[in-house]
């Protein structure tokens, strides 16, 4: 019974991601989080144009919450928007740009938008990038044209946890073209990363050895000193007690037979 509810919650909110996304086209949405809270559900928005999806005066904020009262029956939708900082580091609105100049340009032009957004995403800070456009480009027949740029893991966790990925279609005279763009952002850690520390100077060495100095001085005046017990040796006099010498003279007896003559 719990895996059929979490089941049903996670495809309802799916279903209401594709909802806001297919309502919000072209206006630069990264990505849409759900929340539950207290008072209701909350729905925060990460986009580019924060201004077009709130519209004049919050009209198009209201109306997109009475629809999703009316077709999911939630009970008090909050919907909060946040601005993405660095269009060039999120990977679904610089897809869906290549995507949105495609339709625009054709397909002719198609190499020199590659490199543009490649150059735009390296010079803000990305250690790599990874676009992928495949489709009836040039020509008739089907094609995959790639654009790399830095230093990119294909492997391993840093590749899935790491790297961001978005993929994203165009829709063109000669058909649907595929964008698919992979950005390793420049605050991820590596785990091979080594920080190799500079040698230090002659008298910065002094200065380590005389505070060391220091320190073990102020250990040593801290250790209470330890009493010293000395164990007198005995000696043969002390083990035998010494007594003083006293003669005593013993009676001699008389014979009382040589008194009487």
């Amino acid at each position: 019974m719990i895996e059929r509810e979490i089941i049903a919650q996670k495809t309802k909110e799916f279903y209401i991601k594709r909802y806001i996304e297919s309502k919000l086209e072209k206006v630069g949405i990264s990505q849409i989080k759900l929340k539950k809270i207290p008072l209701g559900e909350k729905i925060i928005i990460y986009t580019s144009r924060p201004s077009l999806i709130v519209g004049s005066k919050g009209n198009n904020i209201r109306d997109l919450t009475k629809a999703l009262k009316r077709e999911f029956k939630l009970e008090n939708p909050q919907i909060e928007i946040n601005e993405v900082k660095d269009i060039f580091l999120d990977p679904h609105i610089v897809a869906e740009r290549i995507a949105s100049s495609l339709e625009r340009f054709g397909s002719a032009r198609f190499k020199g938008i590659g490199h543009k957004i490649m150059e735009n995403i390296m010079n803000s800070g990305a250690r790599g990038v990874e676009i992928i456009i495949s489709g009836k480009i040039p020509g008739s027949r089907a094609k995959s044209w790639r654009f790399l740029q830095g230093y990119l893991k294909k492997s391993g966790d840093i590749a899935i946890s790491g790297v961001r990925h978005a993929q994203v279609s165009a829709l063109l005279k000669s058909g649907i073209i595929g964008v698919k763009v992979a950005i390793m952002p420049p605050d991820i850690e590596m785990p091979d990363h080594v920080e190799v520390l500079k040698e230090l100077a002659p008298a910065s060495i002094e200065e380590v050895k005389e505070e060391k100095l220091e320190d073990k001085k102020v250990a040593k005046k801290k250790t209470p000193a330890k009493k010293k017990i000395v164990k007198k040796k005995e000696t043969a006099s002390d083990k035998e007690p010494a007594t003083d010498a006293v003669d005593i003279e013993t009676p001699t007896q008389t014979n009382p037979t040589q008194e009487t003559n």
